[in-house]
């Protein structure tokens, strides 16, 4: 027995000098075009005697983003597979994150449904090529980049129905965790840029979340609960034929933490910030531009909407004023009032044009309510009334907590009972707790001023 296995692993050891040998002969002394052809045929037969199936990713389909190739690059974790020595981390421009990336020309192995599935990242380089014309001019790629996705034949018909569509679904939701919220406002058009360009944005470093507002308790989870419904009934817009929006009109006075609660909406969802200037917007084909503009799982804010616009006066006879080029210079023509329409306008909000987009929220912010034409704020256009009232005593332990780390103190009842019959912002409050850094001091502060507002 023991002579025959030691045959058998002398063969072998022959056999595989051989074939090391021949592969060596074969790269350094055939030429490259045949030997290429001599490995691609020998693939081909030992793919034929294998069980397996190879898919292959490409990153790019003629001159198109394979979008399968580039969410299966968010969704391999090399961190998470022991047997992974080597993968990339990056940081892209203005984030905050650090992305861990399988390496090029690495394998990770991946399990589904109790199925082990092998992939591999392959990069090829290719002579770069240079094209140039009279209007055009640009140097190719010089490496060509696939996934190998390698897994038993008899698995082919789960690949392609779950196992793929497993991919896209993590892949999307890696790229929302690990994005960096933005806020965007309307491109200056004298700072020039592409036309399509209509939106800037810069990082959303707010630090507002539900867990740090300063409002009452209750309305604190009606709101989250309100935006967790609205996320996960994707399918419920869907049937009974709605946009996937909601929207939400925020009012009160200044100062009552408006603009807060945007941000704790943002942070709570991961949704980017569109800040809309209605008074920026020329006309309602403009407005209409700018919501196509803006991306899905967002947040489009129209501040102080009772004074942006003169909506609520649709009733009111418009001045009939007759402009001719030659009485008038053709310059001014370009520096007419905005001419938003209040027709256009609600198209925008819940017409044919506010389905340009997928599970978005409307934040309209205002400090008069009753100024509002009604027509605005029946449900489909204004969908959840916030009243952002003045200080109440559970914001005002919150804003105690938050600055002064303290949640109880002797004082507390006094200042409840002055709450219930003076008004006070809870900026104010923010204000006063900044300017002291003992708790004690800064408290009997608060309740001077208290004492002051309603004397």
């Amino acid at each position: 027995m023991t002579l025959k296995l030691q045959t058998v692993i002398s063969t072998a050891a022959s056999v595989a000098a051989t074939a090391m040998l021949l592969r060596s002969l074969t790269r350094d002394y055939l030429p490259h075009d045949l030997h290429h052809y001599l490995h691609s045929k020998l693939s081909k037969i030992l793919t034929a005697l294998s069980s397996e199936i190879t898919l292959v990713i490409n990153e790019f389909e003629a001159l198109t983003n394979n979008h399968l190739f580039h969410a299966a690059l968010l969704y391999l974790k090399p961190h998470t597979t022991p047997n992974t020595k080597r993968f990339r981390a990056t940081m892209p421009a203005k984030s905050s994150h650090i992305s861990l990336l399988i390496d090029r020309n690495n394998e990770i192995s991946d399990t589904f449904n109790g199925v082990q599935f092998n992939w591999k990242l392959v990069s090829e380089q290719i002579p770069s090529k240079y094209i140039q014309s009279d209007d055009y001019h640009s140097t190719l790629r010089s490496e060509v980049r696939f996934f190998e996705l390698r897994f038993h034949k008899k698995h082919k018909e789960m690949v392609l129905r779950e196992y793929l569509q497993h991919v896209m679904e993590k892949a999307k939701e890696a790229r929302e965790k690990r994005k960096t919220l933005k806020l965007f406002t309307l491109r200056d058009r004298r700072m020039g840029g592409r036309r399509r360009e209509m939106w800037q944005g810069v990082n959303l470093d707010h630090p507002a979340t539900f867990e740090t507002l300063a409002m009452d308790s209750d309305m604190k989870s009606m709101i989250m609960e309100d935006l967790d419904r609205f996320v996960e009934r994707r399918g419920l817009y869907r049937s009974v034929g709605k946009a996937w929006k909601r929207g939400y009109l925020l009012s009160g006075p200044p100062g009552t933490g408006k603009s807060s609660l945007i941000a704790a909406m943002a942070n709570y969802l991961n949704f980017d910030v569109y800040d809309l200037e209605l008074t920026d917007v020329k006309r309602n084909s403009e407005l209409r531009k700018l919501l196509i503009a803006t991306a899905n799982r967002s947040i489009l804010v129209v501040e102080d909407i009772d004074c942006s616009l003169e909506l609520h006066d649709r009733l009111k006879p418009k001045p009939v004023i007759t402009l001719t080029a030659t009485t008038m210079p053709h310059h001014l023509f370009d520096d007419q009032k905005p001419q938003v329409t209040l027709s256009g306008f609600l198209n925008f909000v819940d017409g044919l044009w506010s389905s340009c987009g997928d599970e978005r929220i409307i934040v309209f912010t205002t400090n008069h309510k009753e100024k509002l034409d009604p027509a605005l704020l029946r449900p489909g256009r204004m969908d959840v009334h916030i009243d952002m009232t003045y200080c109440t005593p559970c914001g005002f332990k919150m804003l105690a907590s938050n600055y002064l780390g303290i949640t109880q103190h002797p004082l507390f009842d006094e200042v409840d009972k002055l709450l219930g019959t003076t008004n006070v912002t809870p900026a104010e409050v923010g204000e006063q707790f900044l300017k002291y850094e003992d708790p004690e001091i800064a408290v009997k502060s608060l309740l001077h001023l208290l004492i002051e507002k309603g004397n």
